[in-house]
């Protein structure tokens, strides 16, 4: 399997996944596609279903996938999200992604987006005292 970012802009991002979460409930997760033969949209739409994120008790999971092949990326909100947010909560962290993936700052771009979504997320999803952290925050690759 070859790997988009290195050890340190993996570790990078993790660490950007688990600060986030420390300020919501919401669970975010960040996926690489190699090879994709569709938009990225249905692509993330079916990683989504694939990684069981539709399953956290609140339905807030969030997922922002790279379809590196085709030089495009989705980011998608489970229905408990889009439920409460307005229909342009994901732009700001879109471009500024694609700010950042313009200069070929992949890692930094996904990293601040996921700072940005760790706020955002807080006003509607708050972090729980009791909570439990439902997906794994490692970067998952297509097989």
């Amino acid at each position: 399997m070859v790997r988009f970012f290195n050890k340190e802009e993996e570790a990078t991002i993790i660490a950007a996944i688990q600060a986030a979460e420390l300020a919501t409930s919401g669970e975010i997760r960040v996926h690489v596609e190699v090879g994709a033969r569709k938009p990225a949209l249905q692509v993330a739409t079916r990683v989504f279903g694939e990684l069981g994120m539709q399953k956290t008790q609140d339905r807030n999971g969030v997922l922002i996938l790279l379809a590196v092949d085709r030089r495009e990326f989705a980011i998608i909100g489970d229905e408990g999200i889009n439920k409460v947010v307005p229909e342009d909560f994901w732009d700001t962290e879109r471009d500024l992604m694609q700010q950042h993936f313009k200069r070929g700052e992949f890692a930094t771009g996904i990293e601040k987006a996921i700072q940005q979504i760790g706020v955002k997320l807080r006003q509607y999803f708050p972090y729980q005292t009791d909570d439990v952290n439902e997906l794994p925050d490692e970067i998952s690759y297509n097989k």
